[in-house]
């Protein structure tokens, strides 16, 4: 009787990351792609509980530079846990570009950090229970709200890997987040 209840709830626990009363699916999939939830965790901001996050990846990776060089489609999949105006939300992304390149680099990424920026002015705010994510479809990066896309794509793979610096780069928006994102 014992085995046939594991056996039975298994599939329930195997499915999904639970952060903060978020459900974090296990895989996902862009465009054609299936990707596998490398880690997830809840960026924290004083004590205020932001958005929980979950990085998919075609295959896991435990250090920050095997995720940033493996190739193939990714998603950076953001569910917010409160009201963020869409200036602050991309002046916090820029804050982590910044603080995770040169100043020539993070210049040299500024005009797609601005149009980010302008894709969220149009969206107007990152709202509580919002589905945000940051996908990388081999050629561009796409902001998706809602599961629909949301502006132009943004091209260059430069750019997606100043993205995921700011959660798993040297100087990350929060080190245990960077922990739970590498799959500790």
């Amino acid at each position: 009787m014992r085995k046939l209840l594991l056996v039975l709830l298994w599939p329930l626990a195997a499915g999904a990351a639970d952060v903060d009363g978020v459900k974090i699916e296990d895989k996902t999939r862009v465009g054609s792609s299936d990707l596998v939830l490398n880690g997830a965790g809840l960026r924290k901001r004083a004590f205020f509980r932001v958005y929980a996050i979950g990085l998919y990846v075609p295959q896991k990776a435990t250090t920050p530079a095997a995720l940033l060089e493996q190739p193939g489609t990714k998603r950076v999949a953001i569910h917010m846990l409160r009201d963020v105006g869409a200036e602050a939300f991309t002046e916090a992304l820029a804050d982590g570009i910044r603080a995770n390149h040169s100043e020539a680099e993070a210049k040299a990424l500024e005009p797609r950090i601005k149009q980010l920026g302008a894709t969220m002015a149009q969206i107007g705010e990152a709202k509580k229970g919002m589905a945000i994510a940051l996908d990388w479809d081999g050629k561009a990066t796409q902001l998706v709200v809602e599961g629909k896309p949301a502006g132009q794509p943004i091209p260059g793979e430069d750019f997606y890997r100043a993205l995921l610096r700011i959660w798993v780069g040297d100087k990350p928006v929060q080190d245990d987040l960077k922990k739970k994102l590498l799959g500790g």
